[in-house]
Parts: C-alpha cells; structure tokens; sequence
C-alpha cells in the first residue's frame, strides 16, 4: 500500500516528511493482536525473571573468585533485568494480561526489583504516549529535545547545560544511574499531584530500604553494593539507550499541537529498530516501537508478528545496529527541515561541535 505524504513544503523539503496514516486502515490492523495470552505472559516472565535471580546470585558467588567476573555476570543480569522492565512497561500499559489486578499487581513487585515507582511511572509514561512527537506538549517522560531556533535563544549556562545533558557520555552513562538510583526515589520529582503516584514512590522507596537492610545483614552491605549497583548502572543505561532510539532519530516526527496526528507519530514519531533474533528478544520486541504507539495494548510477544501482517508498516525505515548509532549525534530539532541535526545546520560555515 503506498503512502504519499500530503503536507504543502518547499519540494526540497519534501522527502523528509513522513506521510499523514490517519486515514488509513490502521485501527484494524492492530486489532487482533491487543488480546493478552496468559501462557505466553507467563512463560515470559518465567524466561525473563529467573535469570535476573540466578545470574544475581551468580555475580554474588564471583565475588570469591574475581570482581571482574563478577561485573561480566551482571552485564548478563541486566539484560535479564532490562527484558523485565519490558514486561513492567506491557503492565503500565495493562496490555500484559487480561486482569488489571494482575498488571498492577505484577507491575508494582517489578517496580520494586527494578527501581521504579510503578504508578509514579505508569502516569508519566502514559503522558509521554500521548504527547510524543507534539512540540507544544514536551516535557513529560521524555528526551530533553529543543528546536534549532530555541537553542539559539537560549543564554549561554543554559546552552551548555543542554550540551551537557546531550552529551552520550552523560545521557547514557551517567544520566541513567542517576535517575534509576536517585531522581527515582523522589516523590516531588513527578509530576502528578495525585496521592496514588506519590504514593507509590514513598512505598517503593521503604520496600527497597528493606532489602537494602535484609541483604547488608545477610549478604553484606558492601558485598550487595558491588553486586547491585553495576546490574542497575548497565540495565538503566541499555534501558535509556532503547528510549532514546525510539525517539531520537534523524527523520523522526515532530510537528506543532495545530497540525500533530495521533497515528503519524505514532509510525513515524517511533522507531522501527531492527535487531539481530538475541538483541530482540532480550530487549522484549521493543524495537518494534512504532506499532507499540500506533496501539500500546498489544503486549511485546505480540509486536512482530503484527507489524509483518500489515504492509501498512512495511512503509517504516527500519534502523539497525549500525545506522541507530548515528541518532547519538542529533541534538534539535529543525523545524524548517524537518529533521534532527546537530547544533548547526548544513549550510552554517561553523563546523559541528558535537560535545
């Protein structure tokens, strides 16, 4: 099925919009697969959850032999923690199993092992669904993103607090640790007003001091650290990865609320993140991100196999390994092109700094 884009540009610009899908038939594509399995939810988190524990205690036992083995087995562990965090994010969305007891239920105990507030992100998450790709409405569970021309606006600290923020060794190294460890663990970092959110970050936090304590008068206090902090370091940091992929990229959508459509930023506002089968499946199909927007109650298990049943989504570009490692050099937004770029454009005579 071809999609012609139907927006009124200059003809250069042209081929760097994506094409207006909310007329086409996408509503029944998605259809038949928002049904939840229980067998295959649950074989997946029996798949997903019982290697984050086993390689956990793996990384525990490595300590008497070498902490470098140690940080091998958690590069492993996390994996398996950030292949959970998929199953936590099908649950936010109550797209894991048919009972919203259960993805709540679920979801909050996995909030827990993975350092999330379950409602307090459920809610952010939800607003970052509903706004992704709208320039009129950023700001909420998403990438710091700006327009060329608002960057050029800005006083000079601020400047280089973007450029800090943007820089890959902070958003994806730093930035992540920082937020799963510590941001995570504040009640008036959300931004919901409502009790259930708040609470949720308060109940969070008491469930894991617990563990802290049960684990330090166990284990021991240094021995969970080594343990733990790497697991979360490198699982927050994949998990960010991920997230920035799935938005920040060179033809990305973003357009302002007057002209924003739902269904479009959806397939055109999200990556299609085309993974060799382990990468996939350790990171929960979620590379199949445009048809996780287009219809969040399809759970993961179900996104490839409907993105193929469609040729509706065979319209998306896919990235891959190699191409998505070219999204850590955009940085605004340019609303005059219609694309991502650096912090100058193609005909500035400055050259591109990418700090």
């Amino acid at each position: 099925m071809s999609i012609e884009a139907t927006q009124s540009v200059p003809s250069s610009d042209v081929s760097s919009l994506p094409p207006k899908v909310k007329h086409l038939p996408w509503r029944q594509a998605v259809a038949d697969y928002q049904t939840p399995d229980l067998r295959l939810s649950l074989w997946q988190m029996l798949n997903s959850i019982a290697p984050y524990f086993i390689l956990w205690y793996l990384a525990y036992r490595s300590l008497e032999v070498s902490y470098v083995l140690t940080l091998v087995i958690a590069f492993f562990a996390a994996w398996f923690a950030f292949r959970s965090f998929i199953i936590f994010h099908d649950c936010g969305h109550g797209s894991f199993f048919k009972s919203r007891k259960a993805n709540d239920f679920v979801g909050v105990l996995l909030g827990i092992m993975l350092f999330t507030p379950y409602y307090a992100w459920r809610h952010s998450h939800a607003v970052h669904h509903a706004t992704s790709g709208d320039l009129d409405r950023r700001g909420v569970g998403d990438i710091w993103t700006l327009t060329y021309d608002e960057y050029q606006k800005l006083p000079r600290w601020k400047k280089i607090a973007y450029r800090i923020y943007r820089n890959p060794f902070f958003i994806f190294i730093i930035g992540p640790t920082f937020d799963f460890v510590l941001l995570q663990r504040l009640p008036y970092v959300n931004v919901s007003s409502k009790a259930r959110e708040k609470n949720s970050v308060t109940w969070t936090n008491l469930a894991l001091l617990g563990i802290f304590l049960v684990m330090g008068f166990t284990i021991g206090f240094k021995e969970y650290i080594l343990v733990q902090l790497p697991i979360i370091a490198i699982a927050s940091s994949l998990g960010v990865w991920f997230f920035y992929i799935q938005h920040q990229y060179e033809n990305v959508y973003w357009e302002r609320h007057e002209e924003w459509d739902y269904a479009t930023a959806a397939l055109y506002g999200s990556s299609f993140y085309k993974l060799p089968r382990i990468l996939q499946w350790l990171s929960g199909n979620i590379g199949f991100h445009h048809i996780h927007h287009l219809s969040p109650r399809i759970p993961n298990y179900k996104l490839e196999e409907c993105h193929y049943s469609s040729p509706i989504f065979q319209e998306v570009e896919p990235l891959t390994l190699l191409t998505s490692l070219k999204s850590a050099r955009v940085r605004l937004w340019d609303e005059d092109r219609h694309k991502m770029i650096g912090y100058y454009r193609p005909h500035d005579e400055e050259v591109e700094d990418e700090a």
